[in-house]
């Protein structure tokens, strides 16, 4: 009994640790970012009066100031209607497929039976919600994996959080808590969401999509990442859903 009481105290304690670990990264990655803006005004100013200086501090910083992710000003509107929907319903038989297939695959990354489940119940609903466009559940799948490996307390140098690395400032845009950017069911659905929005926009070409995705339009090395990935979680993308185009 006492060993029990321990585990479970031990593990409520990690839990808690975890949740103060993603907290500071989230400050940190703010404080770091608001660094570089005001680096950039200073810069701005510097160049507008002109001078070798503002030269040789832009390029500096220049390494530091990569293109913004996921801050296309459609993406607001897109990403708050998904939110504001109602939670999602998934196709009884068509999720028993997609658990039995996919549930195997996830017991190495995610240990946690519980939480497998939730991603898996959260990646088929949000691919397939109604009125929208779907998605190929697998690629959702590849996309997590490359992003965060399936851990969602998952916190990148550039600050964005979670399974699908949604960027710190859409809970403050959305009027939600940053902490819910951790939440299985929250993160999946605002990445899919943003997801969705980059394929409508490049018209299917997956590749293309991705590199939006990850602010990397016009190189492939990340997409490339994602197509490798998605044949682990290939064998249930037909499910519900027409194929995409995935070239270009």
């Amino acid at each position: 009994m006492r060993s029990r009481s321990f585990a479970r105290e031990w593990g409520s304690n990690g839990t808690r640790l975890r949740a103060l670990a993603v907290a500071s990264a989230l400050a940190l990655a703010a404080a770091a970012a608001e660094a570089v803006r005001t680096t950039l005004r200073h810069a701005s100013a510097l160049f507008r009066v002109g001078g070798a200086a503002a030269i040789v501090l832009l390029f500096l910083f220049g390494a530091s100031a990569h293109a913004d992710q996921q801050k296309d000003p459609e993406l607001r509107e897109v990403v708050q209607r998904t939110i504001a929907q109602a939670e999602c319903f998934e196709d009884r038989y068509e999720s028993e497929v997609w658990y039995k297939m996919m549930e195997p695959r996830l017991r190495k990354l995610v240990k946690d039976h519980d939480e497998r489940m939730l991603i898996l119940k959260e990646v088929i609903c949000e691919s397939q919600r109604a009125g929208e466009e779907r998605l190929p559940p697998g690629l959702v799948m590849a996309v997590i994996h490359v992003e965060s490996r399936f851990d969602h307390y998952a916190v990148s140098r550039a600050g964005a959080v979670g399974l699908m690395q949604v960027m710190p400032f859409w809970p403050e845009q959305l009027g939600m808590k940053r902490h819910e950017l951790i939440r299985i069911p929250q993160n999946i659905r605002m990445g899919c969401a943003i997801l969705r929005f980059y394929l409508r926009k490049e018209k299917n070409s997956i590749t293309r999509a991705l590199a939006r995705y990850n602010g990397s339009l016009g190189r492939r090395d990340y997409s490339d990442l994602v197509m490798a990935a998605w044949t682990r979680y290939n064998g249930a993308d037909d499910i519900g859903m027409a194929p995409a185009r995935a070239s270009r």
